[in-house]
């Protein structure tokens, strides 16, 4: 399991996809919502009216309430693609049939690179929180008040959540052989957790409820919907392990 690690660990840390997701999530979202917190200062009522929770409440709570609604999606989508990325690049570099020749069992290196990839998205979820926490101050939001800190810890939660509930796509590019097949599937996921929100129903729908969740300092959603995500997480992780238990060259 070791040398099962070492090898993830080292194909990931090379790899341009993980290193440019990681960028795209960490600086992407926290510039995105600096550029926001810069154009609070302004006289247009249209704007002012999309800026949203920037201006209510506004100070350290608008702008991470602001960072929660990005994260929500666009976190997801990040985690999904460098989750297809790790489980279909054997199938695209030709590789996957050495894995069928070393002493390792291709459930172990399977679970390589889920453990890999956790690390890299916990990793990945600091570094959001430490870089929106940075560019607020630099922004001129000044000391971080006590009522900030749950907005902080449900950001951090929110991308845990993500972490863990984009694992459908790991499955989704293994049984597809394709990257373009696990990051369809994140795209899906991302596209009915809207349509269950504007039914009313995301609340269980546990590809919705964190974001739900985050959003709304979970007033709007059970612990009981929330902890749906265990199961589905779980589901996706054993039939991804169990899909490379019984992986096949002759298809």
């Amino acid at each position: 399991m070791i040398t099962g690690l070492v090898v993830e660990l080292t194909k990931l840390t090379h790899a341009a996809v993980a290193r440019v997701t990681g960028v795209l999530i960490v600086l992407g979202i926290s510039l995105i919502c600096s550029a926001m917190l810069l154009a609070v200062d302004t006289d247009d009522p249209q704007l002012a009216a999309k800026l949203g929770p920037l201006i209510d409440p506004g100070g350290w709570v608008g702008y991470l309430t602001v960072a929660i609604q990005v994260t929500g999606a666009a976190g997801l989508i990040g985690y999904g693609v460098v989750l297809s990325w790790l489980f279909s690049r054997e199938f695209a570099d030709g590789t996957i049939t050495g894995l069928f020749a070393i002493p390792l069992s291709r459930r172990t290196l399977a679970t390589a690179k889920l453990t890999v990839y956790l690390m890299w998205g916990l990793v990945t979820a600091l570094a959001l929180v430490l870089a929106l926490i940075l560019l607020g101050l630099a922004g001129g939001l000044g000391p971080i008040p006590p009522d900030a800190a749950p907005a902080i810890g449900r950001l951090l939660g929110l991308s845990i959540l993500n972490l863990v509930i984009a694992t459908p796509a790991a499955w989704a590019a293994t049984v597809g052989r394709s990257v373009l097949a696990g990051i369809g599937t994140t795209l899906a996921i991302v596209v009915a957790s809207q349509v269950s929100v504007i039914a009313g129903t995301g609340g269980w729908f546990p590809f919705a409820a964190p974001a739900l969740w985050a959003i709304s300092t979970g007033i709007t959603v059970t612990p009981a919907q929330l902890a749906l995500v265990a199961p589905v997480a779980a589901l996706a992780i054993t039939l991804t392990l169990r899909s490379w238990h019984h992986l096949q060259l002759d298809r």
